[in-house]
């Protein structure tokens, strides 16, 4: 019996194959697709996916391929950024979707994943001991959990019957990646004219050639799983632009929404929800991506845990409980901003509003780690600021804290040399070591890197260390 299916081989999915993998789980993705998307949705990579990613050792990869800004703004009202944000990297990494599913990809083939192409999962049935999976080509699947990571239109979650709640599309735009006769000294006058009333137009030019535009559609589509044509992308630029620049040659076209919904549940017993096929929103402020792979990061271990049999009877629902009220922080605050990023009197307003308000430094900060996600602090109880969030990558004698977590496990970060894991070493590292930013004599950090317990005193260590990694 295979441990783990994932449906869905985009970036949640071959994130949560390599996290599954590190622990040494069988896992084989199957994607609908006859191959990956060349689809560039997604353009970046927020704070805390670039502290996910250097947790284990791929950080290198990413950078090497893109290029950093630095953090600000609010539904394109741009500030400075605070100062002393709380993480080593106080930027977003640019960088297109496929590019980052990409590396992604090829990272959870490295460790070993089982990718297969083409195979739709259509039908599922579950029991005490598994998950049959049933495909379009009639062929089944047995694992002994599944997770569904496909997107917005999951049929994981369909099959289930999980309620999708929220609201439609009331919007709807446009984009592709396009050939242009017009010169680039035109495209850039007519754009920068466009933006002072339409916030929702843009066209970039690629170092590949040809143009990546985006342009609010005529209308919201009835069929929204249909492409747009190229005929349909000319029309709405005219319609918003006054001139279709001459497009011709489409790469690829597709259209999105403003639409927002949130699963009601991430799990129906062997059966869970990640990335997309979870929680859909509004695309502003690039959150969409980055919520998705760091889904995968919270649940890999949880899993893991599971399937290896010394998980905590708990411990896999914290999943849910602590994901899904971070998807409805990140649909509230895209929906604000969708709504700021009108140019309806009463929406100006508070736009302008909020520009006054985010010159204070205090409500920059909070809206800069609420889009970055580096403010979440999950609830473990009463205690220090610090118990519940992800602890920075501070700076040991030996080097940064980070380059510690690559194999996935959890870890104690001891400056006492006093404290033990004895009995939990199979699944804790114990790392001796001292550091000048942390003011704590220990803590023991989840392998996704959140804090679940400071301190000295052995006994209450013994006790956090069966709360979250067994008896």
């Amino acid at each position: 019996m295979i441990d783990v299916l994932i449906a869905g081989g985009g970036p949640t999915g071959v994130m949560l194959a390599s996290e599954l993998r590190l622990q040494g789980l069988e896992v084989v993705v199957l994607e609908r697709d006859a191959g990956p998307s060349k689809i560039v949705r997604g353009l970046g990579l927020h704070t805390r996916s670039l502290e996910v990613l250097d947790q284990r050792g791929l950080l290198e990869r990413f950078l090497e391929l893109g290029t950093t800004y630095p953090i600000g703004g609010f539904a394109g009202i741009a500030k400075p950024i605070p100062p002393n944000l709380d993480t080593a990297f106080p930027h977003t990494l640019g960088l297109a979707q496929t590019v980052v599913e990409r590396l992604l990809r090829e990272h959870a083939l490295e460790v070993g994943t089982d990718l297969r192409y083409g195979c739709e999962v259509v039908g599922l049935s579950q029991d005490d001991e598994g998950v049959t999976a049933e495909l379009a080509d009639g062929s089944q699947l047995r694992s002994r959990y599944l997770v569904g990571c496909d997107g917005g239109r999951s049929t994981v979650r369909k099959l289930l019957g999980i309620e999708f709640s929220g609201h439609p599309s009331r919007q709807e735009w446009l984009l592709g990646e396009v050939e242009l006769t017009a010169s680039a000294d035109e495209v850039l006058a007519v754009m920068t004219e466009v933006r002072k009333t339409q916030l929702g137009f843009g066209a970039g030019p690629l170092d590949t050639g040809g143009y990546r535009l985006v342009t609010p559609a005529l209308e919201v589509a009835e069929d929204r799983t249909r492409p747009p044509t190229l005929e349909e992308l000319r029309d709405a630029t005219r319609a918003t632009a006054g001139t279709d620049f001459g497009m011709h040659s489409p790469h690829w076209l597709s259209r999105f929404g403003d639409a927002t919904r949130l699963a009601e549940s991430y799990r129906s017993g062997r059966v869970l929800l990640a990335g997309d096929a979870a929680h859909i929103h509004p695309p502003m402020g690039g959150q969409g991506l980055n919520l998705g792979i760091q889904d995968a990061f919270n649940l890999g271990w949880k899993l893991a845990a599971a399937v290896r049999g010394w998980a905590p009877d708990d411990l896999l629902d914290t999943y849910e409980t602590e994901r899904h009220p971070v998807a409805a922080s990140v649909l509230d605050n895209t929906r604000a901003q969708a709504e700021l990023m009108s140019l309806e009197p009463g929406p100006q307003a508070v736009r302008r509003l909020m520009s006054e308000l985010m010159d204070f430094e205090e409500v920059r900060r909070f809206l800069i780690e609420k889009v970055s996600a580096i403010g979440i602090r999950y609830d473990f109880g009463d205690g220090p600021d610090l118990l519940g969030r992800r602890l920075r990558n501070v700076n040991l004698k030996r080097g940064p804290l980070y380059a510690q977590m690559h194999a996935g496990r959890g870890l104690l970060l001891d400056q006492t040399g006093a404290l033990s894991v004895a009995g939990w070493a199979d699944r804790v590292d114990h790392v001796v070591d001292v550091s000048e930013e942390l003011d704590a004599p220990a803590v023991l950090l989840r392998p996704d890197g959140h804090v679940v317990w400071l301190g000295d005193d052995q006994q209450e260590l013994a006790t956090r260390l069966s709360r979250w990694f067994g008896a």
